[in-house]
């Protein structure tokens, strides 16, 4: 195989469907684990375990020059735990609808894209090749999370379908923007950004429906395990991409 000339400032991976794979592994995997952690430990205590972790993950993160296939999914996947349970400590500490949250998080979202593309001129993910950019690219990805996680339980709890058929309704809605993009010209950036979004729900809704009980419509597999077969999956994927390095986003490739 080709050595790949890797772009040095790069430091998100190549969108491939490797990447989408482990996304989706990491939103369940965030979602089964953070309720986990709250039913084994005082919830105060996970929450702030969960942000120090959080804090550490994305200070490594900053702290290397180039894409580094474990340090970004860790990031990622600190990033699925803290945020599922910041969107849930919103609901079931503060009581706080799924509907108002939902809404909620999409301003929020909106906010930091409208001050990403004024200050940067860009929402491109190609374009992460600066501190502040990847700042803005982390903020992003935080609130996407935590709207997520408020979506699927909008539409699994208040709206009543349930975790499979929610997972169900998010795994047709994704492939809306992948086909706008591939066969009616879909602006990329807008198509990404989508689809990471719903990402975070459909990854979610069906770790759930696995680990839920039978009465909650699921297939009472438990939290932990359920984390543990995610985990150990997500872990095979990004050592398959550290190996063979096909997320990394090279000169030849950028725009």
């Amino acid at each position: 195989m080709a050595e790949i000339e890797q772009n040095p400032l790069s430091k998100v991976p190549e969108v491939t469907a490797a990447f989408w794979v482990t996304k989706v592994l990491t939103t369940g995997m965030g979602e089964t684990t953070a309720d986990y952690l709250v039913h084994q430990i005082d919830p105060p205590v996970a929450v702030g375990l969960a942000g120090l972790g959080l804090l550490a993950a994305l200070l490594l993160q900053f702290a290397v020059r180039r894409y580094v296939a474990w340090v970004y999914w860790l990031a990622v996947v600190m990033v699925s735990i803290f945020g599922t349970m910041a969107a849930d400590a919103v609901h079931v500490g503060l009581g706080v609808p799924y509907l108002v949250s939902s809404v909620a998080f999409v301003l929020v979202l909106a906010v930091v894209f409208l001050v990403w593309r004024t200050t940067e001129k860009s929402l491109s993910i190609h374009s992460i090749v600066t501190r502040r950019r990847e700042a803005f690219y982390w903020a992003t990805v935080l609130t996407t999370f935590a709207l997520g996680t408020a979506a699927g339980d909008l539409t699994a709890m208040t709206f009543g379908l349930g975790y499979l058929a929610s997972g169900i309704v998010f795994a047709v809605l994704i492939a809306i923007p992948a086909l706008a993009y591939r066969r009616f010209g879909m602006n990329a950036t807008l198509a990404f950004w989508f689809a990471y979004v719903l990402t975070r729900p459909l990854g979610a809704s069906f770790a759930d429906w696995a680990a839920g009980s039978t009465e909650r419509g699921g297939l009472d597999l438990g939290t932990g395990p359920v984390s543990l077969v995610l985990g150990v999956t997500i872990l095979a994927f990004v050592a398959y991409l550290a190996v063979t390095r096909r997320d990394v986003e090279s000169l030849a490739r950028r725009p």
